[in-house]
């Protein structure tokens, strides 16, 4: 039985030391490594070593034995605990069956321990829960257990009680166990179960006590993972071969794609469906940290890295191929200028290699600016380092800037025509405003027989591909509805890069004659804090223009939470921190765009021009006398070949 087991923590809670512990335990290393020795098994880079943080998600596989026998190989990930990181972290959380959240129990529940419970359980990914450092002075299990109980889940149950006392716990949590709890025929084997019942189905979060430092309940950490991760991948193993990806990296050189497989199996030198077309497999690897082995063959529940693939994290391969969009994203960006000799070219061939391997890099080119997506000042360093190390490249960063989006007020026609010598297309889109908060949706509008299903279908995928830059700043647009209404092909010269091209303009050639609306994030807050302080605080989120909901009260703790644009929380928690003198928690996540109060001064200041982007044109090509020409946006439904009624 395969079961990829994911380990999250808050920063310095010992997910990595645990991991260590796990693996040393296992026979995969020799000897626990230590962070703050700089050599530990799965901190590979040298930044994370240098630093004592996990910033890549990393992995290697041991096996445990269940009860009944059963061999259980537990793929372990060591996710990273940093907030700056939580892209990497939420890429690792896609491909996960269970989850170990790592708890200290000298500092307690924290604010991103609370965060990173909410993406479990709203994954629906069963967790268990190790509660660290009960060696350390001021380490209190009861009380952090209610705190656990408090801020994250009723459901938390330390599993180290008084034997009536679990099984009332555990048969509270399972219905086909509490008929026979109550009866009181229930036996040890109707616990197990009822336990793996309630485990799976994320109503039970078991609690175990220890230290990794000292390898202190690690025993019975093992025996709780096998006992209660379970998978059923191999019902699946005759399906069509389907997987995730969920990381990219460069292994001596070679582009290397992570996945796990979720059905069927794969060997090396076969072909696989991806959206960029049918890609051959040219090698399979088995992964124990930085170590590749090769392979012949994956099956259903394993992961690999796979060589020959142009694949992205996020992408589906192989059977339902497509991509699932990450749902934490960036909210800031930054100017990245390089120092000579370096090109601005050159900058942004390394950032793109950078941006196959994290998407929420998200590198924007304006002219001779280029930026990228950040999550905090942390990973800003961290990129910076990344490109000294790789590509012996200095950068400088500019102050970090709001990401901002764009959508549209009403519905539009946009026509694209490419028609250079022997290329022909031209497509006609209607598009509409969307939900907030709905992203891009395509749909057809077409009259049956006018264009073959194949060329559609091209259509939909050049309009989803892709961020779309709108008119105003040349940010992503969003919260719109592509239809397509109308197109033509040749039958001679049309090829599949020419609906590219006329797809991307057709989307121009809309927004150019659309009432554009700049949208700007908004994050939602949560803060506890001492009671004293409640006052002092408000004010200062009430000056940011913040909207807060009624104060709550939980002892001698005082809950405030609300909603903030996200350039005037940026820097907030540093604020936050002085005025609670480092007692008071904070967590935030994005909540939605909403129609920038200041459009017109922020456009002013991007000074965007549409009309100078040549990487997005928003006019169209047509042919005369045998050589192509170029015709303005405001001029091509003259100029179309394509006859529609509006």
């Amino acid at each position: 039985m395969y079961v990829t087991l994911g380990v999250t923590a808050h920063v310095d809670a010992g997910k990595t030391t645990l991991c260590e512990q796990l693996l040393h335990r296992a026979g995969v290393i020799r000897r626990s490594g230590r962070v703050d020795h700089g050599d530990t098994f799965m901190d590979l880079d040298r930044l994370e070593r240098q630093r004592g943080i996990t910033i890549f998600c990393e992995q290697a596989s041991f096996d445990l034995a269940r009860e009944d026998g059963e061999a259980v190989r537990v793929t372990l990930m060591d996710t990273p605990g940093h907030v700056d990181f939580s892209g990497e972290m939420e890429r690792a959380l896609s491909v996960l069956d269970c989850a170990l959240l790592v708890v200290s129990c000298a500092e307690g529940v924290q604010s991103h321990t609370v965060t990173l419970f909410r993406m479990l359980r709203s994954r629906k990914i069963p967790t268990l829960i190790f509660l660290n450092k009960t060696d350390r002075e001021g380490a209190d299990v009861s009380r952090v257990l209610l705190q656990m109980q408090r801020l994250m889940s009723s459901d938390c149950v330390l599993m180290e009680q008084e034997k009536d006392s679990l099984r009332e716990e555990i048969a509270s949590r399972d219905d086909i166990l509490l008929e026979k709890h109550f009866d009181g025929d229930a036996q040890r084997a109707d616990y197990l179960a009822g336990a793996q019942r309630a485990f799976a189905s994320c109503q039970l979060y078991p609690v175990l006590c220890g230290s990794a430092l000292l390898g202190t309940g690690i025993d019975a950490l093992e025996k709780m993972i096998a006992a209660l991760c379970h998978t059923d991948y191999e019902s699946r193993a005759g399906e069509p071969f389907c997987a995730k990806v969920y990381r990219v990296r460069r292994a001596d050189g070679a582009r290397v794609c992570y996945v796990k497989a979720l059905a069927g199996e794969l060997t090396a030198r076969e072909e696989i469906d991806t959206i960029a077309g049918a890609q051959k497999v040219t090698a399979l690897f088995g992964a124990q940290g930085a170590k590749l082995t090769v392979l012949q063959k994956i099956t259903a529940g394993q992961t690999a890295a796979i060589a020959g693939l142009t694949s992205r994290p996020g992408e589906i391969i192989g059977a339902g191929y497509g991509t699932q969009a990450q749902e934490i994203v960036p909210l800031m960006s930054v100017q990245v200028r390089p120092k000579p000799p370096v090109t601005v070219q050159n900058l942004l061939l390394y950032l793109r290699e950078l941006e196959e391997e994290d998407p929420l890099l998200s590198v924007r080119a304006q002219g001779e600016r280029l930026y990228v997506g950040i999550m905090g000042a942390v990973q800003i360093e961290v990129l910076g380092s990344l490109l000294q190390t790789r590509f012996g490249v200095a950068a400088e960063f500019m102050q970090p800037e709001v990401i901002y989006r764009e959508t549209i007020a009403a519905p539009v026609i946009g026509i694209g025509h490419y028609e250079p010598l022997r290329h022909y297309a031209e497509t006609w889109l209607r598009i509409s405003p969307g939900a907030p908060g709905s992203g891009v949706r395509f749909e057809r509008d077409i009259p049956p027989n006018t264009l073959d299903l194949n060329w559609q279908r091209l259509i939909r995928q050049h309009c989803m591909e892709r961020k779309h830059p709108g008119v105003l700043t040349g940010n992503p647009v969003t919260d719109i509805l592509i239809e397509l209404i109308a197109g033509r092909a040749h039958l001679k010269h049309t090829e599949g890069g020419d609906f590219r091209e006329a797809t991307y303009r057709a989307i121009r050639n809309g927004l150019m004659q659309a009432e554009n609306v700049l949208l700007e994030p908004y994050v939602r807050f949560e803060l506890a804090m001492p009671q004293e302080v409640l006052a002092k605080v408000t004010g200062e989120l009430i000056r940011m223009s913040a909207e807060l909901d009624a104060p709550e009260f939980d002892g001698d703790e005082a809950l405030l939470s609300g909603t903030c644009t996200a350039a005037a929380f940026w820097d907030y928690p540093t604020k936050f921190a002085a005025a609670t003198r480092g007692h008071g928690r904070i967590a935030s996540r994005f909540d939605r765009y909403a129609p920038c109060k200041n459009q017109e001064k922020i456009v002013e200041e991007i000074g965007y021009n549409p009309l100078a982007d040549e990487r997005n044109p928003v006019g169209s090509v047509f042919c005369s006398h045998g050589a192509g020409y170029y015709v303005p946006w405001d001029e091509v439904r003259a100029h179309a070949h394509c006859e529609v009624e509006l």
